[in-house]
């Protein structure tokens, strides 16, 4: 039996699809540890995994990107804000090596400093990406602002004129984090981004072609599963059986970003349709919206259960929400309001699984023609469930895992150290800086929401 140490960023959308996962590997008789978000750990050891709380001070350190007003000021706040977490989870990812004894480790992308304290453990390790990583491939669009593949020549020069100009902006924001970090465990700085994110022997992303584009380089290190759509085992809720008409499902992010304006929309778009609108608000209900007969309004629902008897599902572009919903081909009208989103959003029109309606175009009437015209995407959307379906999922990742890591001896020596820029000297370790400011040292965990 091996142990398998998995670290998570704190919010839902990251821990819940790594779960299915972890829970794969236990059921292959390996020992599962996962230090999470505080408020899941009881929910975790009800499942069988052993659990653990992460640093309090991680999770006390909010992402306000939504407080941006711009995608670059939104950008330079949530590298901000892993950057700060990186200070608190890569120790914590530490003592949690020492406490538990694993023989590898499987690391959220977005817990920066826990990516450093694995390469620097010597350990074989894992990064998982529940969302498509900003990283390089040849024939697409750089990563960020949802641009639509362009095949052939011109595609290709526009693409190399783009490149610099928007991950040239993330890499200047980026850098001086991801190399702070590096520093204070002992390792030297990478190039850029892209070579942060490709340290690990093994990438595993929960998506796939046709849904994702197609990536011919990133074998056989960056690994796609497939959608990981899992949620809590719980019962529907009551009143989901006396609602006769088609379902419409309508979400925000588990991860505040002041999205509710699509529910007050969808309300308002919806309310003559012959449909039933249930949208949920994770980060919490706004108790001022006015829901019509044909709607209601939750903090949480179990979507599985939902999404069985939905004709279409309005989104925020989160990948989760996103995915959950084409993986039983549903299709689904996605509002994008930032972070991933644009790409999210650009992937589900660029597949045929559904439509795309930018949040600054959004009104009742317009949203209301988007979800009608994704009811037609049903094709669409049973295409990106067949291809979800191919790669085998987490079974299939479970079994590289297996195969690469825990079949032989464990290879414990730390990869090549990255040159990093060109001319570039390692830099001596900083003394670790203290979190932006209005964060406690010590407070309180904070509850999912």
């Amino acid at each position: 039996m091996s142990t398998v140490l998995a670290y998570t960023s704190p919010a839902l959308g990251h821990l819940f699809p790594m779960t299915p996962l972890l829970l794969e590997l236990r059921s292959r008789g390996h020992r599962v540890h996962v230090r999470t978000l505080a408020g899941q750990v009881d929910a975790l050891r009800g499942l069988g995994l052993e659990a653990s709380a992460v640093d309090p001070r991680v999770a006390a350190i909010d992402n306000d990107d939504h407080r941006a007003g711009n995608t670059r000021a939104a950008l330079a706040e949530a590298v901000a804000t892993f950057t700060a977490r990186g200070h608190f989870d890569g120790p914590d990812l530490a003592a949690a090596v020492a406490e538990v004894g694993p023989d590898l480790l499987v690391v959220d992308i977005n817990a920066w400093g826990a990516l450093v304290a694995a390469e620097a453990s010597g350990l074989p390790w894992v990064t998982f990406s529940p969302y498509t990583p900003p990283l390089r491939s040849a024939g697409t669009p750089p990563f960020g602002p949802g641009l639509r593949p362009w095949p052939g020549v011109l595609g290709t020069v526009r693409d190399g004129l783009l490149r610099p100009v928007v991950m040239g902006v993330a890499e200047r924001v980026m850098r001086p984090g991801i190399t702070e970090l590096r520093a204070a465990s002992g390792l030297a700085p990478v190039r850029d981004a892209d070579a942060f994110f490709r340290r690990a022997p093994l990438v595993l992303v929960a998506t796939a072609e046709p849904f994702e584009y197609h990536h011919p380089d990133w074998a056989p290190d960056i690994v796609m599963i497939g959608a990981s759509a899992w949620e809590p085992p719980q019962e529907p809720p009551a009143w989901l059986e006396s609602v006769a008409d088609p379902i419409v499902l309508v979400t925000t992010s588990s991860e505040f970003q002041d999205d509710g304006v699509l529910v007050r929309t969808a309300l308002e778009a919806l309310a003559d349709e012959p449909v039933f609108v249930v949208a949920t608000m994770p980060s919490g209900v706004d108790e001022s919206l006015s829901v019509p007969a044909n709607a209601r309004v939750e903090r949480f629902v179990p979507h599985a259960p939902v999404l069985a008897r939905e004709s279409v599902a309005v989104t925020h572009g989160g990948m989760g929400a996103t995915q959950k919903a084409l993986s039983l081909g549903v299709p689904v009208c996605a509002v994008p309001f930032g972070r991933d989103q644009l790409e999210v959003a650009r992937r589900v029109e660029v597949s045929g699984a559904g439509t795309r309606l930018p949040v600054s175009r959004l009104t009742p009437r317009r949203l209301r023609d988007a979800v009608r015209a994704a009811r037609g995407c049903a094709d669409g959307a049973r295409r990106v469930a067949e291809g979800y379906a191919a790669t085998g999922g987490v079974a299939a990742a479970a079994s590289t895992i297996e195969q690469r890591f825990l079949g032989g001896a464990l290879r414990r020596s730390r990869p090549p150290a990255d040159p990093g820029p060109p001319g570039s000297a390692r830099p001596a370790a900083p003394t670790p800086r203290r979190p932006r400011s209005g964060v406690p040292p010590t407070p309180e965990p904070r509850q999912p929401g």
